[in-house]
């Protein structure tokens, strides 16, 4: 598990995704219920991966803010709007073959992977079993992902970066959550924007003082989809994720929701900016509001003040993994993307006199 600083390094949730399409019988007969997420131990996870020997599935370094950040990666490695895109994590994998496995797939990416390995450690996995509707149900194993210690390693590595994302999948694990603090603490002593990612509505719930105490005091960008954006507000399941998003953005400068084939609104200074979906055809919505995320953190880092066109790209980098098997925006994907916004890009960033990413460090944001 990781805390993840983009352009430079980040905490978050490290593990190898196993992902496989299946049918409503094969979670029945392991008494799985679709579209939920639970935590397993090591025999409950061996017993799901016998059941997979023989389904079509792949292997891939997973974890949903490694899904943004490999995307992140790809949309800026070519000098596109700006230089290439310096992309780091650090996290917690153990000295195993899936811990090289994992390395070695964040490398290929071009995402710099600054932790060593835990010695005699298990890497954490998440098994993602996708049906034919595009429903996923998720099994968690945290192996050594579940501790992630402050140092000063850490602390410099945070010292260095632009943006500090951290995993709300974090907040699960009470040792972590000191980390977490202390991490966005050094953030804001360097001058470093902090983004929390909400990740799941059961996790906010169990957690809530947690949340709130680091999204109160640290936070200047907020993710959440619909759901979890209502239980941040604690709001009930009537209230609109406009209003949630106008909610939130009270309170930190920046706020991104997404509501699945409805849109998405990004909130500031108490409005919502609604952005329209872009059309496709979903196959597998596994890591659509990871690919959503990359968007919204690629027209930070470029520059762009025009929140529409940040939020178009950022519709159009979901629909792109939405309409694929996978979680992960592919290069040559990544690359026409960048490419057609790079005139958005360059006059955003030349209309303005700052740009969006000064703003929120600032608290001040001119441009609705």
């Amino acid at each position: 598990m990781g805390l993840l600083s983009c352009l430079k390094n980040g905490m978050f949730w490290d593990l190898v995704d196993f992902s496989g399409v299946v049918d409503d019988d094969f979670l029945e007969n392991l008494e799985l219920e679709k579209g939920t997420r639970k935590v397993v131990n090591h025999e409950e996870r061996g017993r799901v991966l016998r059941a997979m020997d023989g389904c079509s599935y792949k292997a891939a370094a997973g974890g949903s803010l490694s899904n943004t950040l490999v995307a992140l990666a790809r949309l800026g490695n070519k000098p596109i709007g700006g230089p290439p895109l310096n992309i780091a994590l650090v996290g917690s994998v153990g000295s195993d073959p899936l811990g090289s496995f994992y390395r070695a797939k964040l490398r290929r990416a071009n995402v710099n992977f600054l932790s060593e390995p835990i010695k005699d450690g298990t890497t954490g996995t998440v098994i993602v079993l996708t049906t034919p509707d595009a429903h996923r149900t998720m099994l968690s194993y945290q192996g050594t992902s579940s501790t992630i210690d402050y140092d000063l390693s850490l602390a410099k590595i945070v010292s260095n970066t632009k943006i500090l994302v951290v995993e709300g999948y974090l907040f699960e694990l009470p040792d972590t959550i000191k980390t977490i603090k202390k991490a966005c603490e050094q953030a804001c002593r360097s001058g470093s924007l902090v983004a929390i990612t909400a990740s799941d509505v059961s996790c906010i719930e169990r957690h809530y003082d947690e949340f709130w105490e680091i999204v109160g005091n640290y936070a200047d960008i907020i993710f959440a989809n619909s759901d979890e954006a209502r239980a941040l507000c604690d709001f009930s399941s009537e209230e609109s994720p406009a209003a949630a998003a106008r909610y939130l953005s009270h309170l930190v400068p920046l706020v991104s929701v997404t509501d699945g084939i409805k849109g998405s609104y990004i909130g500031v200074k108490g409005e919502a900016v609604y952005v329209s979906p872009s059309p496709c055809v979903p196959v597998d919505t596994c890591g659509a509001g990871d690919a959503y995320a990359s968007g919204v953190l690629y027209g930070l880092l470029r520059g762009m003040s025009d929140l529409r066109a940040m939020g178009g790209l950022a519709a159009r980098i979901a629909a792109t993994v939405v309409r694929q098997q996978g979680t992960r925006l592919r290069v040559q994907d990544a690359v026409k993307l960048a490419e057609s916004f790079a005139v958005h890009i360059s006059s955003s960033s030349s209309s303005s006199s700052g740009n969006l990413q000064s703003d929120i460090g600032s608290d001040h944001i001119s441009s609705l």
